[in-house]
């Protein structure tokens, strides 16, 4: 599939199916070799902590001791905060590696004419751009001070009003292409850091309505998904623990047990299916960025005049 190449509010929608029904198993595939063990370390993490959280302060409250958790933490605050710590680094780690890897795959993917490239492949470009990735890091959070005050007074004003409310999605779509299109045409190594961000705020600027509307539906679409599958195993574990209260089993234990099953549950359910669909919400801004580029810089159609030039 040719990502140089002009659409419309529509084929955002079908290209970026179109490219997952096409890549998608090339896609996820590379994504879960280059994130896998950041996000397994996350989900053992995770499960610990949620294991943690139920028995603690649920087991505590249901004995009576409703300061259990702090007498924990008290107890343990030094191994407490070495696993907060560690939490903080290898999230923060996996969340620039995960962020960067749909327009590192997507520039491989171009340059490659296709999927003909490996994960090592993959890494090569990673760190060849490890130095680019901080920078835009760093870069990104200086624009964010700002932006989060007029992003945040925004969305304040629009949640007060039904019809406002349901524009916060353009709103968080128009931050989150402005983020993803200006990381993508640095990658390029054309653009310092910060003509990359006026570059993807122009080519934003050329379809804004378009662009937004479309990244910001992809938004709305995975944020609905992440909650009806959240809600699964939180449906199951209250059927179950009202099935105990009305059999009279309601043991301190039996229910502490029920909640700890939901907890992690839904944390493990959420958190693979949120790297998944963040990884589509990626596809489809950078499907969309492409698109703006070649309507900006016309690259496939110069590509085209230059094969039929070169064969006469």
């Amino acid at each position: 599939m040719q990502l140089y190449k002009s659409r419309g509010f529509g084929e955002y929608f079908q290209d970026t199916f179109a490219f997952l029904k096409q890549n998608g198993k090339h896609l996820f595939k590379h994504f879960f070799i280059i994130n896998g063990i950041f996000l397994l370390i996350l989900i053992v993490m995770g499960y610990f902590f949620s294991k943690f959280y139920t028995e603690i302060l649920f087991g505590g409250i249901m004995n009576g001791n409703v300061g259990a958790l702090d007498n924990y933490i008290n107890e343990n605050s030094g191994v407490f905060i070495l696993l907060v710590l560690v939490f903080i680094v290898v999230g923060l780690t996996a969340s620039v590696i995960s962020y960067s890897f749909v327009p590192i795959y997507l520039k491989l993917y171009v340059q490659h004419n296709g999927k003909q490239f490996t994960a090592t492949d993959i890494i090569h470009v990673y760190k060849a751009n490890i130095g680019k990735i901080f920078v835009f890091l760093f870069c990104g959070i200086i624009i964010a001070i700002p932006l989060v005050v007029a992003v945040g007074l925004l969305l304040f004003v629009l949640a007060i009003t039904i019809i406002g409310f349901l524009a916060m999605p353009l709103v968080i779509g128009a931050v989150s292409l402005f983020y993803q299109g200006s990381l993508m045409e640095y990658f390029e190594n054309k653009k310092s850091i910060w003509e990359s961000f006026g570059y993807a705020w122009k080519l934003m600027s050329s379809k804004f309505w378009a662009a937004i509307g479309c990244v910001g539906l992809f938004y709305l679409m995975s944020y609905i998904a992440q909650n009806v599958v959240a809600l699964i195993p939180y449906i199951f574990g209250m059927v179950n623990l009202f099935t105990d209260i009305e059999t009279n089993t309601t043991e301190p234990m039996a229910i502490q047990k029920t909640m700890t099953v939901m907890m992690l549950a839904i944390f493990l359910l959420t958190f693979l299916v949120s790297s998944i669909l963040n990884v589509i919400v990626q596809l489809n801004q950078g499907v969309v960025f492409y698109s703006l580029k070649e309507d900006n810089e016309n690259i496939n159609t110069k590509s085209d005049i230059d094969l039929i030039g070169s064969g006469e």
